[in-house]
This record gives C-alpha cells, structure tokens and sequence, in this order.
C-alpha cells in the first residue's frame, strides 16, 4: 500500500501522464495487488462526490455560457477606473466570490484576458495581476460547499464515517476571514513581492475584434436601421412579396418588434427573417446596403430612419448576443467551394447563416455572386449551435478564433441567463434547507440548465472537467484502500503519538502542513481523498470531533500557492504572466504562512475539538 501510495504521488509530481491517469493506474494496481475487489475498485465512479462535481461542471456552464461570468468579470474590471490598487482589490475579491459559486478555473478563464486587459490599459503588467486572480479564486471556493471540489470531498467522509456533514455556507466561516486576509495581503505586501515580466499578451476580445473586421471588411458605412412607419406599403406584408436583395441590392438582417399590442404574442427580435416574416407597424428593421439603395429603399417605402450607434457598439449590441453570434471563416486551396460560382448569401443561407460581407487580398468584395477562390474570407452571421456546425460540415472552410469562446465572453443577458442564475439559486436552497442530498440537488439543477436549453448538451459534455471527474473517482478508492490496509491508521497513529499527544493544536498543525505539502505537487482533489481517512482516524483516536480536522484538510488542500502545479489556475496563469517556479515561492510562502496561522487560530475557535 505504501508503495503504490509512493508512487502514485511521484507519478503526479513527475507530470509524464495527465493526473486522470495517474489515478486509474493507481486504482487498477490496488486491485491487481488484490488490496481492493472489483467492487471497491470501481466504487468511486457511483460515490455521489464525483456525480456532484460532474454536475457543478455543467451548472458552471450554464452561467458562463449566459452572460453572468463576462458580465460579473467586466464589471470588476470597470470598477477598478484607472487605480492599480483599486484593481487589484477588485480582481482578487471578484475571483474569490465568483469561484464561491462557478468553478476555480472557469473564474480564472473568464477574469483572465479581461484583467490582462484592463493591466495594459491602465499602465501596469498582467504580472502584478494575474497571480491574485489565481490564489483569489482558490481562496474563495472555500466560501462554500461547492466553491471547490475538496469542501465536497472533507464533508461527504464525515457523512460516510457517521457524522454531520457540512453546511452550504459553514465554510464561509473561515473563507470569508482567508479572503480578506488574501485581499489585504495582496494590496499592501504581495503587489511588491509580484515580479514585473514584460508579456506581448494583450488579449483580443469582442471590442477589438469587431473592429478589426470593421477595418478588413468595410462594413462601418454599409448597415441602417430603419422604422416601420404607419404609412408604409410594408405594414402586413411579407418579406418575400418585395424582393429587396434582387431590386434594391439590400439585404434584411435583423427585425426587432416594438408594437405594445403583438410583443406579448410575437418574440421581441426576428434574428433571421425568412421570406414568411410578416412586416408589423413599429418594427425596427437592420438592413445592409449601398447608401443610395437605402435612400430608394426609404423612399419606396416610406420608412423612418433611426441613428446608429457607434459601429462596433451596434454590431455588439444589436447583431451579436448569447444566441447569435459572427466569426471570419477562410477558404482552404482544398476546399470543395474553390472554382465554383456562387451566390454567397444564398449558398450560407443554406446552413441558417447570414452573410455580411466578403473580402479577397484584404480587399472587400461587392459582387453577390462569385466564383470563389482560395484564400477568400467571409464575415458570417449565424447562431453560435449554426456557425459550430458549419465547421463540422465543411473541412476545409477553416473558422477563425474560437466562436464557443467568443460566444462566453457575450457579457449581454437574455432570458436563459436568469433560468440559469435561478438554477444555482435552486441549487443553493435545497443544500442550505437540506431538501434533498447535495447530489440530488446538483442533479436537478443541472436537469434544468439542460432542458432549458441554457447550454446545449453537446456543451454540456464539453464543459466538464473529465480529467478531473475521472481522477477524483479513480481516487477514491486510494482512500478505501489506505482505511483497509491499515495505512491510513499508521499514519494517523504517527501523527497523534508525535502531536496529537502533546496536544490537539499541534495534531491539528500536523494535518494541515501535511495536506499542503501534498497539494504543492498534486491535484487538490486527489490530496483531499488522500487525507480525509487520515484526519478522521486521527480524531477519532484520541475522541476528538473530526469536524476540525476536516475543515483544515479542506483549507490546506486549497493553498497550493507554492508552486505552479499544484492546481489548474495556477498553471493557467504561467505563461499569461510570465512567471517562474521561484515567483510562486516567493509570493506564495507568506500567505500561506498567513494562512496557516489564521487557521489555527480561528478553526478550532469555531468548531471545537
């Protein structure tokens, strides 16, 4: 048992094979040694820890993929104003609420190029920032149950060694003393201790995006909006009565509906109007054409003319939300499409996508038919499930950026936005009044975030962590395995004759230094596994209540601060800043100092021994 133990770890440390890995090659050679039976092997993949985390994956989603996390992360960055150490206040605290509720790295993923952002613009380096968005975020899972996964993993061992579990804010107890300990840390002594590394990151978001096609595809002069009047022969027509494309070379975008009397009954926008689509009085019409087209088209029709805003502001607002979305596709010399003629906007009509503009040698093509050459680009309209299965169908047609991270970083709300906040706060509820397990609860949950259709389920799957939720099931039975070899009991005896019977302060320590020694080198989770049996044993020799014990095993395997492995944020936030091994160590061992104090100081104050 000791062996695999040792080599399980060494395995992790050495970074050969992904932690996942690890994991199943460890709880296959429980079972092949004959330590564990097929049964206990495999327990980890039913044990309702690995469900639960599986389903904070998908709830995490959800809340991304509607607009909260961009919305939440911008707003953080727009509080900052031009004051470094406003920011850095700012982004440090924001990191730990957000990660209280969505996933470490899912907090890091959407702080990250908003905070690299907002350092370059404000005349300070994404080093002096990116570091506290990392230790932020590990900080603040501990404000809750599910804020990170070793707060599930410490409280369900105290359920299945007999005892009361956790509560789903209990660990705001200590979390919220940490995080403001981090906070203050961070803005009078770590900032100092942060190294100044010059990166070439400065990140490209929506803004600048848009404004780069803006500029490549000269589409700043070409879009209107136009009113419905009264008067207009349009009123209770359809689209396809007036041949706008084929007489006034005009092409219709996007219908917004604002008569009070039909918006109960019709949706309030028509993204993709088809040649069905009624005209309604008071309707907003987008519309790209030649200046004089339009003028005709006002003419004609007897349309009001509405002012745009600023161009890349109304592409943002008006043509691109969490539904729909726009990307740059290219050419390739293979593609099927090369030496064909076509008319474009028909041909993309085909896969529900509209075509705003084309572009070949970096010049913008006017013609409404072509006969398409390599290396032509297109500016497309579609929604983001649409332009995700245009990649898929045409091999060839190569889809600049990433439109599923783009689609993330849409920081507008939509109706689906507050089903998905209205499902973490369902979530929350049944855990605080403890209607039904938090497994159970996770479950229904992220049931609702699926069949409402918050995030696809094809995403859904993409969204999990599958690493993660492999290697803390495959885990699990390390524990089972340390409990029944005795392991964990010679383990725990060592600590109680050594502290324990000195006295139960220095137990307490022990646990803690311990469980982050292992987090320095190994996945959170998996030294939460490791440790739990442990510190209970220990307890338990000496009638002491767990509870302690385990709060610290859930404290200490969340400060990895010392190293760059020890957790994904950390890993995540390397390259973007810059940093080296040694500037983790040197940022990182005084907060952990800190860390350790205020722990053993607060936690036996809070749940005695």
């Amino acid at each position: 048992m000791l062996a695999i133990l040792v080599i399980t770890i060494g395995l992790f440390v050495w970074g050969k094979f992904t932690p996942d890995i690890v994991a199943l090659i460890s709880m296959l050679s429980l079972f092949l040694t004959g330590i564990l039976t097929s049964t206990e092997t495999l327990s980890g993949f039913s044990n309702p820890t690995v469900i639960m985390i599986a389903a904070l994956f998908i709830i995490g989603e959800g809340i991304a993929q509607t607009g909260w996390t961009a919305m939440a992360g911008k707003k953080f960055v727009e509080w900052a104003g031009k004051s470094v150490p406003k920011l850095l206040v700012i982004i440090t605290l924001g990191g730990g609420i957000l990660s209280g509720f969505v996933s470490n790295t899912g907090t890091v993923a959407t702080l990250m190029p908003l905070t690299i952002s907002s350092a370059w613009s404000i005349g300070t380096l994404p080093s002096k920032m990116l570091m506290p968005v990392a230790f932020g975020s590990n900080t603040g899972g501990l404000l809750t149950l599910t804020g990170t996964p070793p707060n599930i993993i410490a409280s369900n061992a105290l359920v299945e060694a007999g005892f009361d579990g956790f509560s789903f804010f209990e660990f705001s107890l200590i979390g919220i003393p940490l995080l403001i300990i981090a906070l203050l840390y961070f803005r009078f002594v770590g900032y100092k201790l942060l190294p100044s590394n010059k990166t070439n990151n400065k990140p490209v978001n929506i803004e600048s995006t848009l404004h780069n096609w803006i500029g490549a595809y000269q589409i700043d002069n070409g879009y209107y909006r136009l009113r419905v009047r009264s008067i207009s022969p349009l009123l209770n027509t359809k689209l396809e009565a007036w041949q706008f494309e084929k007489t006034y070379n005009v092409s219709i975008i996007r219908i917004k509906r604002r008569h009070p009397s039909v918006l109960k009954k019709i949706p309030q926008f028509i993204e993709f109007p088809d040649p069905s689509t009624e005209f309604l009085y008071h309707d907003i019409i987008t519309v790209k054409g030649d200046t004089e087209a339009i003028n005709k088209m006002m003419i004609s029709f007897r349309l009001g003319l509405l002012p745009l805003e600023p161009i890349t502001d109304e592409l943002k607002n008006n043509l691109i939300n969490q539904e729909v979305g726009m990307t740059e596709v290219i050419v390739n010399p293979n593609s099927m499409l090369v030496g064909r003629k076509y008319k474009l906007g028909d041909y993309f009509k085909r896969f529900g996508i509209q075509l705003l503009a084309a572009s070949r040698n970096n010049k913008p093509l006017k013609d409404k038919e072509i006969i398409i050459k390599a290396g032509d680009a297109f500016l497309l309209r579609g929604t983001w499930e649409h332009i995700e299965d245009l990649k898929q169908q045409h091999e060839h047609l190569v889809i600049i950026g990433s439109p599923e991270g783009m689609a993330k970083n849409v920081d507008s709300l939509s109706p689906k936005s507050y089903v998905a906040l209205g499902a973490l706060a369902l979530m929350i509820v049944m855990m605080v009044f403890k209607i039904v397990p938090g497994s159970i609860a996770a479950l229904i949950s992220a049931g609702v975030v699926l069949l409402t259709g918050c995030v696809p389920i094809s995403k859904a799957y993409k969204g999990i962590s599958w690493t993660s939720v492999v290697m803390i099931a495959a885990m699990i039975p390390m524990g089972i395995a340390l409990q029944k070899t005795g392991t964990a009991q010679l383990i725990a005896n060592a600590l109680v004759e050594y502290l324990g019977a000195i006295h139960p302060i220095l137990l307490l320590g022990g646990v803690f230094l311990l469980t982050t020694t292992f987090s320095q080198v190994i996945n959170n989770s998996a030294t939460a596994v490791l440790m739990a049996p442990i510190a209970i044993l220990a307890a338990e020799s000496l009638n002491l209540s767990p509870a302690p014990f385990m709060i610290v095993v859930a404290i200490s395997a969340s400060t990895a601060f010392l190293t760059p492995i020890g957790t994904t944020t950390n890993a995540m936030v390397m390259t973007a800043g810059g940093y080296k091994f040694m500037d983790y160590l040197k940022v990182g061992a005084p907060l952990l100092l800190l860390f350790f104090i205020i722990s053993m100081v607060l936690v036996p104050l809070i749940w005695p021994f």
